[in-house]
């Protein structure tokens, strides 16, 4: 299955597609040093979100698919150097909605868990 949305993101920021088949998806993050909140290496919790919500938007894989909300929680914090697995199942889909469960961990561990719902329009939503 190819990747058909979001196309242009930024892979060293927001992770990169590492599986992609109907109903799910897995972003790799690898944290950077731009990407610490402090000297002592914590990821910004912005960065893991924005991997999920890709995870996310991956999985609908839909050029027009946009995040109309979501649920999340951080669970334990990130350090920079640490690589991030994060992996996106749809649970359930409702005409053009779908809610997408993502789970991001490090060595095993769980690192955050979210609930995101989502809406495929019918033209790019800057054309609306």
């Amino acid at each position: 299955m190819q990747l058909q949305t979001h196309l242009k993101i930024d892979s060293s920021l927001n992770g990169s597609v590492t599986q992609l088949k109907e109903g799910f998806a897995q972003v790799t993050l690898t944290t950077l040093p731009v990407m610490a909140a402090d000297k002592e290496g914590l990821v910004h919790g912005g960065f893991i979100f924005a991997a999920a919500d890709y995870a996310a938007m991956a999985v609908v894989n839909d050029p027009y698919v946009v995040l109309a909300k979501s649920n999340t929680k951080f669970i334990a914090p990130v350090k920079v150097g640490q690589i991030v697995i994060l992996e996106a199942t749809i649970t359930q889909t409702n005409g053009n909605k779908a809610t997408v469960e993502v789970t991001a961990t490090v060595e095993g561990k769980t690192v955050f868990s979210g609930e995101f719902f989502t809406a495929v329009l019918k033209q790019h939503v800057l054309t609306l």
